[in-house]
């Protein structure tokens, strides 16, 4: 049996097929005893090249938006899921593919592109459909955390919850991704009981991002927003033994993040589907 701590990774990949180009596989077959989460994928599954869509040695799921090249989320385990959830059962978020829900025994992992709240000029007019997406997320998994449910939710939450999380907030505050009320929205989580894996195993340690803007020597100076999270229920949270931003991993805006889980998380009579050949 192997003992060794399963890896959980989320990362905005903006764009699947670019970053194709630019070494994900290769990355991706580096990461062992793992379940890989993606946003932003912008393809439909049919459009992903065959090496991508089903590498060996990955079960794969996607959930793409009807609107074509915007949004989605994708997800690659060495060893198959339970099952894999994609409906909210709303329409407005459901037709931006937005939510994967993969089940492993005991553990959820929910795979969320959280929307920004800039529109299309570049305005504030996406707000109102980010904060209801968060709240209604957040209202959903109440129930299920207060009864102790083993849950992931990982992610780019389009939003920096406190001023630590990016390089210059107050240059930002009327910026959305930390904008009051964007950042009280998040709040509501933290009183629900979520723990931030990366706070909870870093601290308040300063300059550690998952985001920079594309503007020439940014990423250089590390002038970054940390925006991706993987959150976990208290209950989940007694088996997260580590926790890490991979700021050095390139390919996207966004980095990859990752929790690592102590196996018994999945249950004491779960057993790993074999892994693909």
């Amino acid at each position: 049996m192997n003992d060794a701590p399963v890896r959980v990774l989320s990362w905005n990949i903006n764009g699947l097929r670019s970053a194709a180009k630019k070494g994900f596989i290769d990355w991706l077959e580096q990461q062992q005893n793992a379940v890989v989460g993606l946003q932003e994928v912008r393809a439909e599954e049919n459009q992903l090249p065959d090496d991508v869509r089903e590498p060996a040695g990955w079960f794969t799921h996607f959930h793409s938006a009807q609107r074509k090249g915007y949004s989605g989320v994708g997800l690659y385990s060495r060893h198959a899921p339970d099952r894999v959830e994609r409906e909210l059962g709303i329409e407005e978020f459901d037709v931006e593919g937005r939510v994967q829900i993969a089940h492993f025994g005991e553990l959820q992992i929910w795979n969320v592109y959280f929307p920004n709240g800039s529109g299309k000029d570049r305005d504030l007019s996406r707000i109102p459909y980010k904060l209801e997406f968060y709240e209604h997320l957040r209202t959903r998994l109440l129930p299920e955390v207060q009864n102790g449910g083993r849950i992931l939710v990982m992610g780019d939450f389009n939003t920096a919850h406190a001023e630590i999380d990016l390089a210059r907030p107050k240059d930002n505050v009327k910026t959305s991704g930390f904008r009051p009320e964007e950042r009280e929205a998040f709040g509501l989580w933290m009183k629900d009981g979520w723990v931030d894996t990366f706070r909870e195993q870093h601290g308040d340690v300063e300059g550690r991002y998952s985001w920079w803007s594309q503007r020439q020597g940014v990423r250089a100076r590390n002038v970054g927003w940390r925006i991706d999270y993987v959150l976990a229920s208290p209950a989940a949270q007694e088996f997260v033994v580590d926790a890490e931003i991979h700021a050095s991993v390139l390919g996207s805006d966004h980095c990859p993040i990752s929790v690592d889980l102590d196996r018994a998380v999945f249950g004491p009579d779960y057993r790993f589907a074999s892994a693909k050949p």
